[in-house]
């Protein structure tokens, strides 16, 4: 039985107060928190166990006390920054903050991705390939693609071999960026991280389509075998998912667009086709058969976007815990 107030965690606290101010209120104020607000609030509740009915009054007093301290509560940024530097990772809070400042505290590469991709690479062609790798390096692999593939080609692979052999980008290198795309917030920008640039790279590959893919791979094949061979071996296709168990399958299928995946499942191999049959009623397999079936022939384009449909999906519930993807070779789980 829990006895000391001191020891308890401030998410540990926070679960105690809504288990104690009863249901219709914790229903209230569940409904304006996040997601992964009521997740993380919800673990605590559930490991509070047995808890002395003296902690809850002195919890309460405890609170009533921090609210009537000064008469009223003055909410702002910086006394929201410091209540959540006191229960979370600095990192995890300067992305609650940076969200909740809205547009005007946004960094550069959160403005970046509003920006269409041929207006960008308009921009960026005339730039020099290491600032564009940079730049690329920092915006999300979906739009980076994007980017890469409107990009004049031989351009487009100067910054990709650039992209391969880039350290941890330097302060004063995001510094000279952010002067060029002429950004306010430099304080933003002193944020850098070191990231596999093979892994970095496979994960832009995976949103091209599969011509395009091809005549880079192959371009980089030429210039650096042991580079395109990495790259292939950490790119998560669509038949990786074939390597999904049943659950996970299951799971796919409950959130899948039904139409999408028909067409994604038309492109893929016969064993990829079966082991999502065999987790269908016999009644849906058959349908979704025939469906296929009465399209015809289906555009390879189409094809792609349906199945890089089924791929995102299927990393979307890995991020969230609902499924677990194995790597191509069956060794260490990978979650997305």
């Amino acid at each position: 039985m829990r006895e000391d107030l001191r020891v308890m965690s401030g998410p540990e606290k926070a679960a105690l107060l809504m288990m104690a101010i009863g249901e219709e209120n914790a229903t209230q104020l569940f409904s304006l928190m996040e997601e992964d607000e009521i997740r993380e609030l919800s673990q605590s509740m559930a490991s509070l166990g047995s808890v002395n009915s003296e902690l809850i009054e002195q919890l309460l007093v405890e609170f009533a006390d921090q609210i009537s301290s000064t008469g009223s509560v003055v909410g702002n940024f910086d006394s929201t920054e410091r209540l959540l530097l006191k229960v979370l990772d600095p990192e995890k809070v300067s992305g609650i903050m940076e969200e909740i400042r809205g547009p005007a505290g946004r960094t550069m590469w959160d403005k970046l991705a509003n920006v269409n991709e041929q207006v960008l690479a308009n921009y960026l062609k005339n730039e020099y390939p290491q600032t564009v790798a940079v730049v690329l390096s920092k915006i999300k692999a979906e739009h980076a693609s994007r980017v890469l593939s409107v990009l004049p080609e031989p351009f487009a692979m100067e910054v990709i071999m650039r992209m391969l052999r880039m350290e941890a980008v330097q302060k004063e290198v995001l510094d000279d960026v952010e002067r060029t795309l002429r950004n306010e917030f430099m304080s933003n920008l002193a944020k850098t991280s070191r990231r596999d640039s093979h892994e970095m790279m496979a994960e832009i590959f995976n949103y091209l389509d599969r011509t395009l893919e091809a005549r880079f791979l192959d371009s980089l094949e030429e210039r650096n075998r042991d580079s395109a061979e990495r790259i292939k071996a950490l790119m998560f296709t669509f038949e990786d998912l074939g390597e999904l168990d049943p659950g996970a399958v299951q799971v796919l299928l409950g959130a899948a667009e039904k139409e999408r995946l028909a067409i994604a499942l038309k492109g893929g191999s016969e064993a990829l086709r079966e082991l999502f049959f065999g987790n269908m009623s016999e009644r849906a397999a058959k349908m979704m058969r025939e469906d296929m079936q009465a399209m015809g022939p289906v555009r390879l384009r189409d094809v792609d976007e349906a199945q890089m449909y089924v791929v995102s999906m299927a990393k979307e519930l890995a991020a969230k815990g609902d499924i677990v993807i194995a790597d191509n070779k069956g060794e260490d789980e990978l979650v997305y």
